[in-house]
């Protein structure tokens, strides 16, 4: 990262009850200096763990794209962190996606990736450092039963 580039730093979260079943994703985005930009959570019917946490990852990057805009993202490195260590090797192509519903969600959030300038990299936090995102997931899964959206 250049000295004139920004850093956004973006913590998602999927997760499903009943793995498949009910899902949802989380995403907030903040700048380098931890300010939230912007927090969301949204239910999306029955889904794995994996299936929600790739969908958080390719909603916060449109969000993100959409924000900052072609200029800024030219100087915009994004760090994507979440509590999925399979997730953040998969993205990062250190495991291979066998998972057949995962690879077109792969693929999106590929392209996403290359539209932002390639400076996008994801990074493996504890829990405890993922709650806001946890909690937008729990948050949209909570609505959803009790039929708010």
């Amino acid at each position: 990262m250049h000295s004139e580039e920004k850093k956004v730093i973006i913590y998602t979260d999927g997760g499903s009850r009943g793995n498949p079943g009910p899902a949802a994703f989380g995403y907030v985005i903040k700048d380098a200096s931890g300010n939230l930009l912007k927090q969301y959570g949204e239910a999306m019917g029955k889904a794995t763990n994996n299936e929600a946490e790739y969908q958080a990852v390719i909603a916060a990057l449109k969000k993100t794209k959409q924000m900052l805009g072609k200029e800024k993202l030219k100087h915009t490195y994004i760090e994507v962190r979440m509590d999925s260590e399979l997730a953040v090797r998969q993205l990062s192509g250190v495991y291979k996606i066998e998972n057949e519903r995962l690879q077109p969600l792969f693929m999106e959030m590929w392209n996403l990736r290359v539209e932002l300038g390639g400076k996008v990299s994801f990074i493996h936090v504890p829990r405890e450092q993922n709650k806001e995102a946890d909690r937008m997931v729990n948050e949209a899964l909570d609505a959803e039963q009790k039929g708010l959206f």
